[in-house]
């Protein structure tokens, strides 16, 4: 089975003024493709792992020949984390709530201790990398960042939320100011019902 590049819920313009519409085209149609394109070239002459789904690959890279681990861990964490970045995000995006809401605050105590501890996870990632907020296997939540595109599946996490801290994820709007990227996904692109449908039907399963 060939991966394929996810469509998005929105056009490209619909995270503006927060994430341009430049950004979002290169990222989604250039970026995000060509890991995928990658991807199927490493897995084209293993049809045993063509069948596998993503996360079970990535979950298990030891079992993934050593010729192609490289690859798929990069190319196949890139189209894994991308997919999970674009899915959480929309235009007018509400807070989080309901269950999520209530056991966040029971870890951090509240939303904006949680939203402190995400962004220091986020801005403190040297170079490139990713931010995320995964449930552990005890089925507690957790912040934490990985280098390139490494995913906490890797560590028998599920993740839950992503932010995209790569340069190109909003060098052409930012510059070096990836303090405030963070900030405005945070408080205005992250959707909180998105993440909270995730997170809901992973603690159902």
């Amino acid at each position: 089975m060939m991966q394929k590049l996810p469509p998005l819920d929105y056009p490209y313009n619909a995270l503006e003024p927060y994430i341009d519409a430049q950004t979002m085209e290169i990222h989604h149609a250039k970026h995000h493709q060509t890991y995928i394109d990658k991807l199927n070239d490493a897995l084209e002459n293993h049809p045993n792992l063509k069948e596998m789904p993503l996360e079970e690959m990535l979950k298990n890279l030891e079992e993934v020949p050593e010729d192609i681990r490289t690859s798929v861990r990069n190319n196949g964490g890139g189209h894994f984390s991308h997919s999970l970045f674009w899915e959480i995000m929309a235009p007018n995006a509400k807070s989080v709530s309901g269950k999520l809401k209530e056991d966040i605050e029971k870890k951090w105590g509240t939303v904006e201790k949680f939203k402190e501890e995400f962004t220091e996870a986020a801005v403190s990632r040297f170079a490139s990398g990713w931010a995320w907020l995964s449930i552990d296997k005890s089925g507690e939540l957790q912040i934490s960042s990985t280098p390139n595109h490494d995913t906490p599946l890797m560590e028998e996490m599920i993740p839950i939320m992503v932010i995209d801290v790569w340069e190109h994820a909003y060098y052409l709007k930012y510059q070096n100011r990836r303090p405030e990227f963070i900030k405005n996904w945070l408080d205005n692109v992250a959707c909180g019902d998105k993440i909270g449908e995730i997170y809901l039907s992973k603690i159902n399963t």
